[in-house]
């Protein structure tokens, strides 16, 4: 329409922001919509803005293709804050046999695409192009065309090959992984809420629960010792709250400093394991429960907030000499571990303090304790973060026997740099801390707006390429490259190694380097567990993908 065509000239900026709107609202509406409790979720903005595209609005390019790598990054860098604590110590549980998998369905997507570029004669350079798109990889796609210049006998016209294949391959990557995860799911008759329940209880599983126990002092050996110094004390892990003299009937906060004497009783906390080594060396345990005794002592959370005292040990700070309370757990991330001295504290940890009112508050002082700061969003960091994961994916890399650098990617380089600054923290005053309602906030705006921008791109000439023979050949090839390497890997992780459903999206996910996927996934199941293997073989999935594009580059154009 004339007035629409002035409106997008005159005011271009205004457009888009209005048009990428619209896409938001009417892919979001689609993806509340549920058939048979499935709803496409999140990749409804996908199907809308190609519907936008085919009827003829666009958007400068340049802003789209801004919108589009901005919303990226949001979307990985949020993800990669949040499982940072945590990434490391998965990889070492589980990581090995998941990059394996991984492996297999980079390597098996790209024998396929060979394969079946060999059966219905496609040209070495469309072969490319499909990859890259039915794997749903940028990276990949920009480094076979980097490649092709680096080999001086490709034409101008095969060289815009890889590129319209990708663009008809890239929604049918999207559309069949989440047409994989729902077949696995209806296979397997799989409920997604019971399988996330059982990824996190598996997960809770190595981590053995802390318990209190009562003992009696019979160890003459222990007559006048400071706690500081009893045998075990550190060795075990374990920390001592509570203390109730021989014959006396009230209870007092143990510290440090407190000396213990024959015939007192202590309430320790620690796990099973670790308790019963300590009782060993203390006495035997009495049926008293020193948490219901009299006296002036309670028990409060305190929240770590303070920047003075992030990266601090609990030994260094010491709280029990300075203000005569006892620190007995530590519960960061919702994992809970006793208060050792040697405990470094982070932001948003949160301690469980004993001790009388007024020192418990001087303590909740001295911590920083406001609910308020941790409800913050720092976006000095997070901007910062962001910044750095750019670099970290432009920045080429130089293998031996590769003819062009490997980079990241906007995806990649920030992800990978998340991951790490939530798991370092903080570095001096710079805190990685999100909120949790504000990550999933920007999580979702971000995979909203890639979406939308993707979308709109593709459905100009989506319909037009999809229904040429051309684009018939390339259609048919992408089904294959996408699902057959998915659904194989998918059911012989699910039969033979009997992994949860929540792992196996992650896997599908994370192999394809596909942000939709993971959203896809993680909204089925109302659960961010995917991300924990979306994230495990996300680096080397990506590493190997561009890899292999240029390989088949190399082979297929020569």
């Amino acid at each position: 329409m004339p007035g629409f065509h002035e409106f997008s000239q005159s005011q271009p900026v205004a457009w888009a922001v209005l048009i990428l709107s619209l896409i938001a609202v009417c892919g979001l509406a689609l993806g509340s919509l549920r058939f048979r409790g499935i709803g496409l979720g999140t990749a409804g903005v996908l199907f809308a803005g190609i519907g936008f595209g085919h009827f003829g609005f666009h958007i400068d390019h340049t802003i789209l293709d801004f919108v589009r790598e901005f919303g990226l990054i949001l979307f990985v860098f949020t993800i990669g804050l949040q499982l940072g604590p945590g990434f490391f110590a998965s990889l070492r549980k589980e990581g090995l046999q998941l990059n394996v998998l991984a492996a297999c369905i980079v390597l098996g997507g790209g024998a396929i695409a060979v394969f079946a570029g060999w059966i219905l004669h496609m040209d070495g350079a469309a072969v490319l192009g499909v990859f890259s798109g039915s794997t749903t990889n940028t990276p990949s796609l920009g480094a076979a065309q980097q490649t092709m210049a680096t080999l001086g006998n490709v034409s101008a016209e095969r060289a815009t090959l890889p590129a319209l294949a990708y663009a008809v391959s890239y929604p049918i990557g999207i559309v069949g992984i989440i047409g994989t995860l729902l077949l696995l799911r209806s296979l397997f008759r799989i409920d997604a809420g019971a399988e996330a329940e059982a990824f996190r209880a598996e997960r809770q599983r190595g981590v053995q629960p802390l318990k209190r126990m009562n003992l009696l002092v019979e160890n003459l050996n222990l007559n006048g010792v400071p706690l500081s110094q009893v045998p075990a004390l550190h060795e075990t892990g374990v920390t001592i709250s509570r203390i109730r003299r021989a014959g006396e009937k009230v209870v007092q906060a143990a510290t440090s400093e407190t000396v213990l004497h024959g015939g007192d009783t202590i309430l320790v906390i620690g796990t099973r394991e670790n308790l019963h080594r300590f009782q060993l060396v203390i006495g035997r345990e009495v049926e008293a429960d020193l948490t219901k005794a009299p006296g002036d002592i309670t028990v409060r959370r305190v929240i770590v907030t303070r920047g003075e005292v992030l990266g601090k040990a609990l030994g260094e700070l010491g709280l029990d000499q300075l203000y005569n309370v006892a620190v007995t757990r530590v519960n960061r991330a919702g994992v809970e571990m006793t208060a050792v001295a040697d405990v470094h504290l982070q932001f948003g940890d949160r301690l469980l303090v004993v001790g009388d009112e007024e020192s418990i508050g001087k303590v909740s002082a001295a911590l920083g304790n406001s609910v308020k700061a941790l409800d913050e969003t720092h976006f000095i960091p997070v901007f910062l973060g962001i910044a750095l994961g750019v670099i970290g994916g432009v920045l080429p890399v130089n293998f031996p026997g590769l003819p062009v650098p490997i980079r990241l990617g906007l995806a990649g380089g920030p992800l990978i740099l998340a991951i790490l600054l939530g798991r370092i923290g903080r570095i001096g005053r710079l805190v990685w801390h999100m909120p949790v309602n504000a990550n999933l906030a920007f999580r979702e705006l971000g995979i909203v707006l890639f979406l939308a921008c993707v979308g709109l791109k593709a459905g100009a000439q989506f319909f037009a390429m999809v229904f040429s023979a051309a684009g018939l050949v390339w259609l048919c090839a992408a089904v294959l490259v996408t699902m057959v390497p998915l659904l194989a890997i998918g059911i012989f992780a699910r039969l033979r190694l009997k992994q949860n459903y929540m792992t196996i999206a992650g896997l599908i996910a994370g192999s394809m380097t596909d942000p939709p996927a993971l959203a896809f996934a993680s909204s089925i199941s109302k659960s961010d567990s995917p991300s924990v293997a979306y994230a495990t073989v996300y680096p080397l999935t990506m590493l190997l993908r561009i890899v292999t594009a240029q390989a088949l580059t190399l082979w297929l154009c020569r």
